[in-house]
């Protein structure tokens, strides 16, 4: 997940192409067959800042057009953001409102894609109710179009998708928290022998149990508020390279419990009755309380998810402002916990939490 203010176009830094940009040296003459351009002075370049991945990304424009486009330029670190462009076309042709794919020049690591705009739906954050709402119903469709497009067909479309929301997946989510959120960012305020305690009981392979039984749908994966743009008027989802086989139910856990966006109980509601409202499927539940149920133990599995990507990216990777968004993340984990009774003695661990993160960091 991404800090906030993370997606920003850096608007003085306008670069052409005859400035290193740590862009393959021969990108004009990579693109033009493309875009029917040639010559390092048609092409202009801004440097978007975006951090969390192997990837470098640009707002594109070809010399004498109004129109920008999105160039990103990825490694081979992170085998996903070779499939962003199959998932991409994929998505687009099945009606998800997704950057329609340019061209991509996989062995160059180059994709080109629609430019949907600076912002995000986080942008939105201090704007009235009565504007958020539209903006979120029309998210909330398009991924509930995603999650009805069936796992079969992605695989029939010869996609490579992650490996699926499994028991082992689960755990692993249980894991991170325990060792990078409460076993290091908040480790001042935490007695250990507890912590191991908590950590080890079997209660989390009972979650983990649960939600695996359950029937699999296709997710977005990472389904937040930085990864929706807003582009005339209407939402449009973009880092879903991690898509996968999972439950709705995290999607929609990633969204409404989003740490860097507030929303009341009563506004989570109200969405969550929108998403419902959209259609019947049978991996949603036969009613209300068994929905609200997986709903809220995929809330305690994403967040814990987030605060131990706080804690790693913060402590570990050396990227000390994702500890900022650990007192909302927790904040929102103690909430959706206290709505599980079985998850009462975890509750209680984390209710003394201040969620602060060590002050010998620059905050």
């Amino acid at each position: 997940m991404l800090p906030r203010g993370t997606r920003r176009v850096l608007g003085a830094r306008v670069l052409w192409m005859r400035r290193a940009v740590m862009l393959p040296p021969d990108l004009s003459i990579l693109l033009g067959p493309h875009f029917g351009v040639s010559g390092p002075d048609s092409l202009r370049l801004e440097k978007i800042e975006k951090g969390g991945s192997d990837r470098e990304f640009h707002r594109l424009w070809l010399k004498g057009e109004g129109r920008s486009f999105i160039l990103v330029t990825y490694g081979t670190a992170r085998p996903e953001n070779a499939r962003y462009a199959g998932i991409a076309e994929f998505l687009f042709t099945r009606g998800v409102a997704v950057p329609e794919v340019q061209c991509h020049e996989p062995d160059h690591g180059v994709l080109v894609m629609e430019d949907l705009g600076v912002a995000d739906l986080w942008s939105f954050r201090g704007e009235p109710w009565s504007v958020r709402r539209r903006l979120y119903e029309d998210a909330l469709q398009q991924v509930h179009t995603l999650h009805g497009i069936g796992v079969h067909e992605a695989e029939r479309a010869g996609l490579t998708l992650e490996p699926p929301f499994d028991e082992a997946l689960y755990l692993w989510e249980q894991k991170y928290f325990f060792d990078n959120c409460l076993g290091n960012a908040l480790v001042s305020q935490m007695d250990a022998p507890r912590v191991t305690a908590m950590a080890s009981t079997l209660l989390w392979n009972a979650i983990a149990q649960e939600l695996t039984a359950r029937p699999r749908v296709l997710v977005h994966r990472d389904f937040q508020s930085h990864n929706i743009l807003v582009h005339e008027g209407r939402a449009g989802l973009i880092d879903f390279q991690g898509m996968r086989a999972g439950l709705a139910h995290y999607d929609l856990a990633s969204l409404l419990y989003d740490p860097y966006v507030e929303l009341s109980a009563a506004e989570r509601a109200e969405l969550l009755g929108f998403y419902r409202g959209l259609g019947a499927r049978p991996d949603l539940g036969r009613d209300e309380p068994e929905f609200l149920r997986v709903f809220r133990l995929c809330a305690v599995q994403r967040l814990m998810q987030a605060l131990g990507a706080y804690g790693f990216l913060g402590l570990k990777q050396g990227k000390p402002a994702f500890l900022r968004h650990i007192p909302a993340a927790l904040a929102n984990l103690r909430e959706v916990v206290a709505l599980l009774p079985e998850l009462a003695e975890f509750g209680a661990l984390l209710a003394p939490l201040r969620g602060e993160s060590p002050p010998t960091l620059e905050q």
